[in-house]
């Protein structure tokens, strides 16, 4: 029988995964949950480890902090290779993505290879956020829309929903984008092999406690990705 898989990519974050695992393991879709984390200096491994004698948690430990996606592309690597999880969801643990919306994404998948929970599909959904940041994550996604051709208003997010048979679509290896660009490559390349996509509204809330990961470099490498999945034989 197929279970649904969670997982989580974590760094300095064991106050927030704490809180989070206990909601997502009293979900009704009863979800199992990987938690990958790049050895965090703050005992956030040592914390998912307490959930253990649930049966339903794992930690996937990376010997150092190496970046969102390639944090994802092990998870996805480690749910694959287990031949019991279907679908796959990825999400952040900061409660910035609301557990009570993931039987929204799980219902999507009945239609659809896989779905994105977006903030602007909707209007724009985002709370906390200072008026800068907001800007530059909408304006980011009109300008990966134009570039690309994606048909996604939120091309940048990071709460999805995968059937099993999508994500075994992609080439892993070939993933060496973070941030906001590895959320882009995936959509760009599902896409691009016939996938079909749903855009399911939410609510994004900023961090409830933790620092940001958010830098430049991660802006930056966005803004080139998109130039280089749309004319590739330019790079």
């Amino acid at each position: 029988m197929s279970k649904t898989l969670i997982v989580i990519p974590t760094y300095n974050e064991v106050k927030n995964i704490a809180e989070l695992l206990p909601v997502l393991l009293e979900l009704s879709a009863a979800p199992e949950v990987l938690v990958v984390d790049d050895s965090s200096p703050d005992g956030t491994g040592r914390k998912v480890e307490e959930f253990f004698d649930t049966g339903r948690v794992h930690l996937l430990t990376r010997p150092s902090k190496s970046g969102l996606g390639q944090a994802y592309v092990a998870g996805f690597r480690w749910a694959l290779q287990q031949e019991c999880y279907d679908p796959v969801i990825q999400m952040d643990a900061d409660f910035s993505h609301n557990p009570a919306r993931i039987p929204y994404l799980l219902e999507a998948l009945r239609n659809h290879d896989f779905a994105i929970g977006s903030r602007y599909s909707n209007g724009v959904n985002v709370v906390n956020w200072p008026l800068s940041r907001l800007l530059l994550s909408y304006f980011a996604n009109v300008y990966t829309k134009v570039i690309t051709g994606l048909p996604v208003k939120d091309t940048t997010g990071g709460f999805k929903a995968f059937r099993r048979s999508t994500l075994a679509l992609l080439d892993l290896e070939s993933i060496k984008s973070d941030g906001y660009a590895f959320q882009i490559e995936v959509t760009y390349k599902l896409v691009k092999k016939g996938c079909s996509v749903v855009e399911v509204p939410i609510v994004f809330v900023d961090r409830h406690s933790g620092t940001s990961k958010m830098s430049k470099s991660i802006v930056w490498e966005a803004v080139w990705m998109v130039w280089r999945l749309r004319f590739p034989w330019l790079f």
